[in-house]
């Protein structure tokens, strides 16, 4: 959140032009850099509006809540307000989606969809935009998750006329989603009126909602099952609820016309990629489509056959591989979905691969043509392997070169490491997977990151957290040798040798050896405490708690980064992978390796130059040891 204040308060600030100079600032500190010219012109234009209508009603004791960041995500409702149902007395909330459109007419495939001029692709519905948002909130908050009708939602598009705007109404509207215009400004104050009192202050209402607990994430894996077989869990929002539904009308279009195309879904880590895939697979489960799900993950698609099939076989078979397709006729699928796109390799065949099967085709143009709608769902920066090729433009060429129609829908907020912008920013820009250079973390109420000074002293701290509930997990760069799987019953080789310190890689097998569960369950099972993960377990996958220990392999000295590929022990590394590759994938490893947490990251290296430069960039709260 960027501003709270009572709505008169906020009115005069507006009116001085001192509140969006603290917004700009605010701003500024949160996510490490200016807001854009569209973003402070709608604070300039839509707060007054807001405002002036709160004052107009009475309601100038309303608290009004700026930019309110939704819990464990990067997205941010315009406004909530705060205050007391005038007829309960409880406390009753109001989150309001502010547009400056005076046009917009519903997509004439989807009406949860609209398209105003101002874009080249359709957007969401701003009524199906802030119902999300109040369905988010509920799930999320645990001030409203017990009441769920305290929380009502609004669209206002101050600008508009029923004539510009009012075909978005073909949407259905219920207490999470209503649309008032500027024509209708009177309804929007009575609608306001109804929902909050003008006899009593919203500030304690709004400290109620702000201390609310976040309700732990729903994992990915643990409603699988639920999320496949019965119903959506997830509530997906904005540029999101844009990429599935494109999919589904996609589907659609092409049953009925006989119609192929290609839609690719990017965004960076935690952005929803693989809950969109869930839900897409879910749906078209219900409705009888002929649909499957891809990865070139052998964890995820091992954990997603175990807890999603758990009662029922078809389920399993649903998520496969993406060389499963190599002797697969074309368009035998309405749907492909395609998972951790940037895992796909040249060509599916292998030195397994029968001589019948080994026909030269590109992985890429399998993927394609197997399915009436291939989904490819991909973060380009991903790439930890070489000889894995899954980019827009990759997809985009064998698209071109099939005469098809590819679209391409971006996703710029991300779920992962509590929604916080700051901290993956602050470990592209650590890594110099951006330009500029390391910063210094500024602690952010989302994101929590200490540097440890002793691999015993990141076990205890992660340890201490498993005991308060969380879940916690070790990993670790590829610096040290893997032994063979052990005999069960055999006690696993402890590889990670780190001074005194020792502890076993995951296992590499699909079989729970001495209480460790096998590969694929790693960052899932409980058990997976006991052993350090590397990227391959890990990629994919989030938990509380992360620890990473940056092994020597990547170091700093003086004023950069040296990568050293002698250090490395991965068998993918080849003498013929030039240094510069290299280092990308080593850089591209612990980016992965830190974005793994939702709540937490504790860091350490085995080089102490570089567990210094850590604590600087960590900043003043990491100077001292990590507190267990």
């Amino acid at each position: 959140m960027l501003f709270r204040e009572s709505a008169n308060t906020i009115a005069a600030r507006a009116f001085d032009s001192s509140l969006y100079l603290h917004l700009t600032e605010q701003f500024v500190h949160m996510h490490g850099y200016r807001p854009g010219p569209a973003e402070v012109r709608s604070w300039e234009r839509s707060i007054p509006a807001l405002a002036a209508a709160l004052n107009d009603a009475g309601l100038s004791e309303v608290e009004v809540m700026l930019e309110y960041a939704l819990p464990l995500n990067s997205k941010r409702a315009d406004a909530v307000l705060a205050g007391v149902h005038p007829v309960t007395g409880e406390p009753s909330y109001v989150v309001v989606e502010l547009k400056q459109w005076s046009q917009a007419e519903p997509d004439e495939d989807d009406p949860a969809l609209c398209r105003i001029d101002a874009y080249p692709h359709p957007v969401l519905n701003p009524v199906e935009q802030v119902r999300r948002y109040c369905e988010y909130l509920v799930n999320f908050n645990g001030a409203v998750a017990e009441h769920p009708d305290r929380v009502h939602g609004v669209a206002y598009l101050h600008n508009a006329t029923e004539f510009g705007v009012g075909g978005l109404r073909a949407i259905e509207l219920d207490e999470r989603g209503q649309l008032f215009t500027g024509e209708r400004r009177g309804e929007f104050l009575d609608h306001l009126r109804a929902l909050l009192s003008d006899k009593v202050p919203g500030a304690r209402a709004a400290d109620e909602l702000q201390a609310g607990r976040t309700v732990p994430s729903k994992q990915l894996m643990s409603v699988a099952a639920q999320e496949v077989r019965e119903r959506e869990q997830f509530v997906l929002l904005d540029e999101q609820q844009v990429a599935y539904r494109m999919v589904l009308n996609a589907v659609r279009k092409a049953k009925q016309s006989d119609h192929k195309e290609v839609v690719v879904v990017t965004g960076g880590p935690g952005t929803g990629k693989s809950v969109i895939a869930l839900s897409l697979l879910g749906e078209l489960y219900r409705q009888g489509v002929p649909a499957l799900h891809a990865t070139g993950s052998q964890s995820f698609t091992k954990t997603m056959r175990k807890v999603a099939g758990t009662r029922k076989r078809e389920v399993q078979d649903l998520f496969k591989y993406f060389n499963s397709f190599m002797t697969t006729e074309r368009n035998t699928l309405d749907v492909l979905i395609c998972d951790e796109a940037h895992r796909i390799r040249e060509t599916s065949a292998n030195r397994y691969t029968p001589a019948a099967h080994r026909t030269g085709k590109r992985q890429i143009d399998e993927l394609i043509d197997v399915a009436r709608v291939p989904v490819f769902l991909l973060d380009e920066h991903q790439v930890v392997r070489p000889g894995e090729m899954g980019t827009v433009e990759d997809i985009k060429a064998a698209a071109a070169a099939k005469g098809l129609a590819c679209h391409v829908v971006p996703l710029e907020s991300q779920f992962r490491c509590g929604g916080s912008d700051a901290y993956l920013r602050w470990v592209v820009r650590l890594l110099g997977l951006q330009p500029g250079g390391p910063v210094v973390w500024e602690p952010d109420d989302r994101m929590q990151l200490l540097v440890a000074g002793s691999p015993e002293e990141m076990e205890a701290f992660l340890d201490a957290r498993r005991s308060q509930g969380y879940g916690a997990r070790m990993s670790a760069g590829y610096c040290w040798p893997w032994s063979p799987e052990p005999k069960p019953g055999a006690p696993l080789p402890a590889d990670v040798v780190i001074g005194g310190w020792a502890r076993p890689w995951n296992l590499r097998g699909d079989r729970s050896v001495s209480g460790a569960p096998p590969s694929a369950l790693w960052a899932t099972d409980p058990a997976g405490f006991g052993q350090v993960g590397c990227v391959y377990t890990a990629q994919g996958f989030e938990y509380d708690w992360s620890g990473v220990i940056i092994g020597p392999d990547l170091v700093w000295r003086g004023d950069r980064w040296i990568t050293d590929r002698t250090q490395s022990k991965d068998p993918v590394f080849r003498k013929s992978t030039p240094d510069a590759d290299v280092d990308r994938l080593i850089r591209n490893t612990y980016k992965v390796l830190l974005t793994r947490g939702m709540i937490g990251t504790i860091v350490y290296s085995t080089d102490p130059e570089t567990r210094e430069k850590l604590r600087e960039l960590a900043g003043e709260v990491t100077r001292e040891s990590a507190p267990v």
